[in-house]
């Protein structure tokens, strides 16, 4: 059986905007308030998360992401309500493409 499959990332003139990666760094921040934890829990360097949530945020007309630095307390990062809604914007657009595979039919045999 030959099953379509495929990801949708969203690119301006500047590269990659949003992607799978960039959009599950967003919920894993947004679930445990901290980059370092989302970053440790993707299995990816502070720096290129650091690196990521700054793309996203100077792309953005307002970040989607906003971070305290440590100190005595601790550092942490929350998605703010445009970062929420570009969460559930690509979710449904990504429903919308899942769907969209399902339904078209492949005339490709091996």
């Amino acid at each position: 059986m030959i099953k379509l499959a495929g990801r949708i990332w969203v690119e301006t003139e500047n590269g990659k905007l949003l992607g799978h990666g960039r959009i599950e760094l967003l919920e894993r921040v947004h679930a445990c308030g901290s980059l370092r934890q989302a970053a440790l829990q993707m299995e990816m360097s502070y720096k290129r998360a650091w690196d990521l949530i700054g793309d996203m945020n100077n792309q953005f007309t307002v970040p989607l992401t906003i971070s305290t630095r440590g100190g005595k307390g601790g550092g942490n990062a929350v998605v703010t309500p445009k970062g929420l809604a570009v969460i559930a914007q690509y979710r449904e657009l990504m429903q919308q493409f899942e769907q969209f595979l399902a339904e078209t039919k492949t005339d490709i045999s091996l």
